[in-house]
């Protein structure tokens, strides 16, 4: 790179980051206000719409029928956000709240009283109902011109699809039309072109996607076996408080100085050159969650924060190898560049892992998983382009520049190799005890509540409390004045209180109050702040997280497992490789459950976003060994000593596996430090997971391998 060259990546660098953090901050354009203002938020975060719908006609619907209501209206409403929460209040009202929005009406109008969908043949008669279809999906497809146009699929269930038959049958002659009817309105009016045998239709003439979108949630749900109306509607604000989004904030600023200043510190002009890439990783991301019109939570900030591990890790990992480079005499301009070279298969492997992850969840997730995947995977991709051609960059700039010298790269020195695998039988005895230390605590748990875990009131549903208070409290009292008193009452940190704008009342969320709880709670709300208590009303409320919901992140988790080993078997070339993952993946989700258990934390809606964050970092810290691994088998050939390959590699990314680990638990860290109760309770065991991945990675991995190695005769490999 020449001089002139070198001045203008720099320049253009620092104009890039300015330019990022301004719009960011401040907008730019047409636009007002900055793109961090105006990332859409989650109930947690900043509140939104809620609205109570109440069965029609029936006191006491089944369990079953209002589990299925439920179910569907959730996946209906995650077409306005991934963080929209349906649970049921009472023993027939459903709740329906949707971050984000501030018109109750223009929601109520859009999402219509849920009642019942049929398909009428154009003489009368019904053909099927909104039961009788197992999913509508909008999509693309060409027509006859080969043009591409955009259609609702619809999937029919067995006897569905055999009414369908008929009446497509009867229909397809005159191409009479079939009308759907939700409502008692008619939603669409397709003819019909030929009988349908498969029990599969499409609906063309769709003038967008969104309109496509529409008419096929509209479908989805239109099966519900209960009538529905409205009850009430409130515009009702943040879980979470003020004070937890402000401490958040706070703790991501001294979480991400604490990492630049420590990367240069440690490494010098390659850590120079790492923080300018991290700027521009963040200024990127804030601008593309708002783009993306992605909803931000504390699952979301969670996938953040290990994107930004990862970010991190690329570049420790690039600057390990650099510095190896340097140490067998090769100049600073050669050992950039093979350093990159070198660290490139570990950084793609590594990130496309647990893209895989993320896409799967993605997919097949919902809710708060859905939100995860979204932040994780865009937080990914922003990544490996940061650490992998920003650093690169900048890095070569410097150089060109006049910072020449090895002294400003630092020259690693030649490690004496630690036998870590003489220690395996300890380590595994320790992890073994610890597991099983956790399975005591949760049998322990269930003798004394009944419950394996402290499980919170998204999980287990709770109470929700409606106080009418004489004054109008604002969110930063209710943080410092109410929110404490109720945590003493209840002895549990997960209290979410709601303002329902334009009144004096609050919401207050809750796990289930005794009898006993719910007096002292009216004592004291009347004594310490004058509420009569004919204003104070109490509800049970089912969890926010519904047995479907959790079926969903459970299968979701195991598609991702599946995918992560089926893509380390085939890029290590040996099933030991990848097994050795997986039961290292295991090993830190068991412990971290155990921390759970004994530490009777919380489990709540960030719950199932920890230990996806957990399984993300953990397999990624994993491949990075196995990575060096594979290289020095390469080089050592046919009569290599595994166990000395694997001590060496173990040792030689061990400096990546500490340093790491220590950036993101700066990150992670600082939530912890500077935030509120709840913030505190998700921040705590991503601690422990950090210290369980960085374990289990250095400890564990590499004597799985070579136990797998050299103990299964049999090799599963493809040559």
């Amino acid at each position: 790179m020449k001089k002139n060259s070198a001045v203008i990546t720099l320049l253009v660098t620092v104009l890039l980051l300015g330019l990022l953090s301004y719009t960011a901050v401040y907008g730019i354009g047409t636009a007002k206000e900055g793109a961090a203002r105006n990332i859409k938020q989650g109930l947690d975060l900043a509140g939104g719409v809620s609205i109570t719908y109440q069965v029609v006609g029936e006191e006491e619907p089944s369990e079953d029928d209002m589990k299925d209501t439920i179910y569907k209206l959730q996946r209906r409403v995650e077409g306005y956000s991934t963080e929209a929460q349906v649970y049921q209040e009472g023993s027939n009202r459903i709740n329906i709240e949707i971050p984000g929005v501030s018109d109750a009406n223009a929601i109520l109008n859009e999402l219509g009283q849920p009642g019942s969908l049929y398909f009428m043949s154009s003489d009368g008669a019904e053909v099927l109902n909104g039961s009788d279809i197992a999913d509508a999906r909008a999509g693309t497809q060409q027509d006859r011109m080969g043009n591409s146009e955009y259609v609702v699929q619809l999937r029919l269930k067995e006897e569905g699809a055999t009414k369908f038959s008929v009446a497509t049958a009867l229909a397809a002659p005159n191409h009479d039309i079939i009308y759907i009817i939700y409502d008692g309105m008619i939603v669409s009016a397709p003819s019909v072109q030929a009988p349908i045998n498969d029990g599969t239709a499409v609906i063309t003439g769709m003038p967008s996607f969104e309109e496509a979108e529409k008419l096929a949630s509209t479908i989805r749900i239109g099966g519900l076996k209960l009538e529905l109306e409205e009850l009430r509607s409130n515009v009702v604000g943040a879980q979470l408080g003020s004070e937890a989004i402000r401490t958040s904030l706070t703790a991501g600023a001294i979480g991400m100085a604490l990492v630049v200043v420590f990367m240069i510190i440690v490494y010098l002009v390659p850590g120079f050159a790492a923080s300018l890439a991290l700027g521009i990783y963040v200024g990127l991301m804030v601008i593309l969650l708002n783009a993306f019109d992605i909803t931000l939570t504390l699952p979301g900030i969670a996938g953040i924060i290990l994107s930004i591990g990862m970010a991190v890790d690329a570049n420790v990992i690039i600057f390990a190898r650099i510095r190896e480079e340097l140490a067998t005499g090769k100049t600073v301009q050669s050992s950039i560049k093979i350093g990159f070279q070198k660290a490139l298969s570990a950084i793609i492997d590594g990130n496309v892992t647990t893209l895989l992850a993320a896409l799967v969840l993605g997919i097949k997730g919902s809710g708060s998983v859905r939100g995860f995947a979204q932040t994780l995977a865009l937080g990914i991709v922003v990544s490996m382009v940061t650490a992998l051609f920003v650093t690169r960059m900048v890095l070569r700039a410097l150089f060109t520049l006049g910072l020449q010298d090895a002294k400003f790269y630092g020259v690693g020195k030649e490690r004496k190799t630690w036998n870590f695998l003489s220690k395996k039988a300890v380590f595994f005895a320790v992890s073994l005890l610890v597991i099983a230390a956790g399975g005591v605590c949760m049998g322990l748990n269930r003798s004394a509540t009944g419950d394996v875990l402290n499980y919170s009131l998204e999980f287990k549903g709770g109470t929700s409390t409606n106080i009418v208070f004489n004054d109008d409290m604002s969110i930063e009292e209710l943080d410092a004045q109410v929110v404490p008193v109720i945590e003493g009452i209840t002895g549990d940190g997960n209290v979410q209180a709601q303002k329902v704008s334009g009144s004096t009342e609050v919401i207050i969320k809750t796990r289930t109050l005794t009898v006993t709880e719910r007096e002292e709670l009216n004592e004291a709300l009347s004594t310490q702040f004058g509420v009569e208590t004919e204003k104070i009303t109490a509800e049970t409320i089912s969890s926010t997280i519904s047995s479907e919901m959790r079926g969903d992140a459970i299968i979701a988790v195991l598609i991702a497992t599946v995918c992560m080993l089926l893509y380390i078997w085939l890029r290590f070339r040996d099933i030991r490789f990848a097994a050795s993952a997986v039961v290292a993946l295991l090993h830190d989700v068991l412990v971290v459950l155990a921390f759970y258990a004994a530490a009777k934390v919380s489990v709540g809606s960030t719950f199932i976003a920890c230990m996806l964050t957990i399984v993300g970092y953990s397999i990624n810290a994993t491949i990075v060994i196995f990575d060096r691994i594979r290289e020095n088998l390469g080089q050592a050939g046919k009569k290599a000593d595994l166990a000395e390959v694997a001590n060496r590699s173990i040792t030689q990314t061990l400096s990546r596996s500490l340093f790491t680990s220590l950036t993101t638990f700066f990150m992670v860290g600082a939530l912890f430090a500077v935030g509120v109760t709840s913030i505190r309770e998700f921040a705590l065991p991503l601690m422990a997971g950090i210290l369980c991945g960085t374990y289990s990675s250095i400890c564990l991995a590499g004597a799985l391998w070579y136990v797998m190695r050299t103990k299964i005769v049999k090799k599963a490999a493809r040559s």
